[in-house]
């Protein structure tokens, strides 16, 4: 004799008959249909969450990326602010000889890092302050600066002396040409 109970499926108003917690073919079929439909409220749910999520974040994009500020030009820099921000960042840059020189890598890369990304801000900011046919002379001298300081820091990371002498020196020459030029 086998003993029959009903069954409530989800999201359906049928009740279907089961023997013993063994599901019968056609509360499989029921099972395999409710289980979609789940799958299909979950993605409607996934896709709601991220496209709330996606217009909060375009409307804060401008103030803030991740945690990270990732604008070249600082947001209340006047120019004369950048002008005189550039000797002191320069001087910062050219200071990290005496880190090399000590082969104290890690704190080399560091202040690299640190001068090099406000030196960077400074520049940029006055070549776009610039007229359009000043601009690509300038720019051409900041892409080659900074390629050396980026060149500098994966050679301070492989500890290679002589590669990192050689990026300072590119450097210090693409440095005075280019505060020349601004």
């Amino acid at each position: 004799m086998i003993a029959l109970r009903p069954v409530l499926v989800p999201y359906t108003s049928q009740t279907l008959l089961t023997s013993h917690g063994k599901p019968t073919l056609m509360m499989k079929h029921s099972n395999e249909m409710s289980e979609k439909k789940l799958v299909y409220k979950n993605r409607r749910v996934g896709i709601l969450v991220i496209t709330t999520m996606a217009a909060s974040f375009s409307s804060s994009i401008n103030n803030i990326a991740c945690g990270l500020d990732l604008r070249m030009v600082a947001p209340d820099q006047t120019i004369e602010e950048a002008k005189n921000g550039i000797q002191n960042h320069a001087k910062g840059l050219l200071q990290v000889k005496d880190l090399i020189e000590l082969k104290a890598w890690r704190e080399a890369q560091k202040e690299l890092r640190k001068s090099s990304s406000l030196l960077k801000q400074d520049i940029y900011t006055i070549i776009q302050a610039k007229p359009g046919n000043e601009r690509q002379n300038l720019r051409k001298l900041y892409f080659n600066l900074f390629n050396s300081v980026s060149k500098l820091d994966y050679a301070a990371r492989d500890e290679d002396e002589s590669k990192v002498l050689q990026c300072y020196d590119k450097i210090v020459l693409a440095l005075n040409e280019i505060l020349s030029e601004l």
